[in-house]
């Protein structure tokens, strides 16, 4: 088959043998990919989790035919439309654990638009609904809310309950489609006072929830427009994996700051983040509720170029490779 491998010389589209299910597991033929940014780290040649080093087949979310079932597997059936995520998607064939598989829901979705779900409808209601403990009727603020995940994270916000979403973009034109996708205020964390109109828009109490995925470069400003008992749920790092962090505003406003990645879970805990999810947010998924705009397609043969046009950081929603 054909695969996206990380070289020596860099990533390169190459032969590879077919991977065969396990037990458990679930084959698909992929028809479409998406682009994540841990798939940057991994294509440099970095480690994420147990992916990374020269032969790793890059791609985490996928979407598809199933090829073929472990002998353990039930619910789905070879010849089933499905999305699913797991390692080694940038290819023609890729193994998921049944646990990380859904149904393509029956609405006429294209490959492209399936393969945009499993990773950020998980990974958001993970961050939101299980750690960050949303109760209807509070705020919440995405940072970096113009990435794909952050798209569908305010999205997860307004249907779980949330009174008022606030997401983040420095970039104008991203920014100002933020409503489109379920925020309420928009604002750009270059502002100087960019604190102070969270503040603003929240009656001078703050979020009660932040979705962090930048870190670093602004957290310290979050937790000033973090509420008094907030929380705050380190998603990502794309500001910086260290920094300077205002311990007195974290314990003057008694902020929860919690930690969150997939590469210390078990298999297991994988299993519950994808079950949580169906259980809250698969039905809407069938009804169209949630929707990632796609960005760009590129063919496999042009994954170098997709990763270049992630890195370089101006895109709004996903970029999907078409296999």
């Amino acid at each position: 088959m054909r695969a996206v491998v990380v070289t020596a010389e860099g990533v390169r589209v190459q032969e590879m043998p077919r991977p065969s299910p396990g037990p458990e597991d679930v084959l698909v033929r992929v028809r479409a990919a998406t682009l994540n940014r841990a798939d940057l780290g991994v294509a440099a040649g970095g480690a994420h989790g147990a992916m990374g080093g020269p032969g790793t087949i890059l791609g985490l979310d996928f979407a598809g035919e199933v090829a073929a079932i472990g002998s353990a597997v039930t619910g789905v059936k070879v010849g089933d439309r499905v999305t699913a995520s797991g390692s080694g998607g940038y290819a023609e064939y890729a193994v998921a654990d049944i646990g990380r598989v859904q149904k393509v829901p029956d609405r006429n979705l294209s490959w492209e638009e399936a393969a945009t779900l499993p990773v950020a409808l998980a990974t958001m209601h993970d961050a939101i609904v299980m750690n960050g403990r949303l109760a209807k009727g509070e705020s919440v603020m995405i940072l970096g809310a113009s990435s794909g995940v952050g798209i569908m994270g305010m999205q997860i916000a307004k249907f779980m309950g949330a009174s008022l979403v606030v997401g983040t973009s420095t970039d104008h034109d991203r920014r100002a489609r933020l409503k489109e996708f379920g925020a309420d205020v928009a604002v750009n964390t270059r502002d100087a006072d960019w604190a102070d109109q969270v503040l603003a828009a929240t009656g001078g109490k703050g979020v009660n929830l932040v979705i962090d995925q930048i870190s670093a470069a602004t957290i310290n400003a979050a937790m000033r427009c973090t509420a008094i008992l907030g929380r705050i749920v380190n998603v990502g790092r794309l500001g910086g994996m260290k920094g300077e962090f205002d311990f007195d505003t974290h314990a003057t406003r008694r902020i929860s700051y919690i930690g969150v990645t997939h590469r210390t879970r078990s298999r297991d805990e994988i299993r519950a983040e994808y079950a949580a999810m169906r259980r809250d947010l698969w039905k809407a998924v069938e009804d169209g509720r949630f929707t990632i705009p796609i960005d760009r397609v590129f063919p496999l043969d042009q994954t170098v170029e997709a990763l270049a046009h992630m890195k370089a950081n101006k895109h709004f929603g996903k970029i999907v490779l078409s296999v």
